[in-house]
This record gives C-alpha cells, structure tokens and sequence, in this order.
C-alpha cells in the first residue's frame, strides 16, 4: 500500500477514549494521562462529535484547584472551536493539509451520519510515513485504567 494512496480509514485509531460534553476537565486530563493519549474526542450520547480536546485546552483554561475543575464541563473547552473533519475515504495527503493548515493536531473521522468512526493524529500520519501499519484493535485489548477501558468507537443509531 502506497502512502499517496492511504485514506483515513486506514490509518485512523479506531480504538478511542472518549468523553462526554458534561464531563470535568479534572476527569479528561485524568483519563489522558491514564491512557496516555493527547486528545480526547467529547461526543454524545449517541456518538456524535461535540469537538475534540486536545491536553494545551485544558491546560491553556486550567484556573483553581481540582476541585474548581471538577466543577466545569469540557463542553465549555471546546465550545466555538473549529475542529477539521475528514470522512472515511479521505486521502490521507488532505488530512494532513487540515492539520497543517487547522494547526489541529488530530482530525475526526466521521462516516455518513455524522457518527464518529475513528481519529487521524499526526502519529498515525507519521506512522503511515514511516511504512507502519496502524496496531490492531486487538493489540490493545489489554490496556485498560481503573477510571476506564478502552474499546471500539460502536456504531450507534440515533434519532
């Protein structure tokens, strides 16, 4: 397979952690850290993307102690903020011209229904670069926290 040939869908992270608009900014830079990832998508209930939080956004808004954080929502972090999206069969050179131009060091993939399937770091991109595949789904069945799991990003069908 050939970089200049790659879509998102073959070098996105299928396998996320997200969290919800209502959610603390105390809890995202927890299961950040936890999980060892730099962005967070905050989709709904039925996995729509609200927008993607990225570690510089709580940190940039971080005022007060933990138990200020735990008080706010991260919906508030990512309220008017322009988050590029690409769909599935994307290449993958104009994912990287979003985050180049964006300055987004991530972009959401979302699939006809606007139901998010997967993100496209600038990892993945320089992984797929570098000629490596992205680490199955399975691969990471063993990584879990005590505040989460990580699993699949499922299809959800909402009204």
């Amino acid at each position: 397979m050939s970089v200049e040939t790659m879509t998102a869908s073959e070098v996105m992270t299928r396998t996320l952690v997200t969290v919800e608009p209502e959610e603390s900014p105390l809890m995202a830079w927890e299961l950040m850290w936890r999980a060892g990832v730099h962005h967070l998508p905050v989709v709904d209930a039925c996995g729509r993307l609200v927008g993607v939080l990225a570690r510089e956004d709580i940190a940039g808004n971080w005022s007060g102690g933990p138990a200020e954080q735990s008080r706010k929502q991260v919906r508030t972090l990512v309220r008017g903020v322009r988050c590029p999206r690409a769909a599935p069969d994307a290449p993958l050179s104009e994912i990287a011209a979003l985050m180049a131009d964006s300055g987004c060091g991530a972009v959401p993939v979302l699939g006809p229904d606007d139901i998010l399937r997967g993100l496209v770091t600038t990892t993945d991109v320089l992984m797929a670069l570098a000629g490596r595949t992205p680490r199955p789904a399975a691969d990471l069945a063993d990584v879990k926290g005590g505040l989460f799991h990580l699993e699949p990003v499922p299809a959800v069908t909402c009204p």
